[in-house]
């Protein structure tokens, strides 16, 4: 709900005909199971501002920094190990994102 609540504020703040796409970052680490909000979203949208857009979600990979040997590299999960030493990382670089990136609008 609160991404049609972000899209009808903003189509609201600056009027527009329609909303022709929206594009949501979704980050593997984020907790959020991507086709599952999408299937939702999809839902929720009908009668509203969103209705009839196009929903484009963005996945990104979650990145970590190796503890042991420094390296960064891609994750999936949070007990993702390093591919070189198999060490766990001590930093989340990336992947918890979970954002309206983009409107497309008429």
């Amino acid at each position: 709900m609160e991404v049609i609540r972000i899209a009808e504020f903003e189509s609201a703040r600056i009027p527009v005909a329609a909303i022709k796409e929206i594009s949501i970052e979704v980050g593997d680490l984020s907790g959020v199971e991507a086709e599952a909000f999408q299937s939702a979203l999809e839902l929720l949208a009908r009668d509203s501002v969103l209705d009839g857009a196009n929903i484009n979600i963005i996945r990104t990979s979650g990145k970590g920094i190796c503890n042991s040997c420094n390296k960064e590299f891609e994750m999936h999960s949070f007990m993702a190990a390093c591919p070189d030493c198999l060490a766990f990382p001590s930093v989340v670089k990336g992947g918890k994102e979970f954002r309206v990136v983009s409107l497309l609008v008429d």
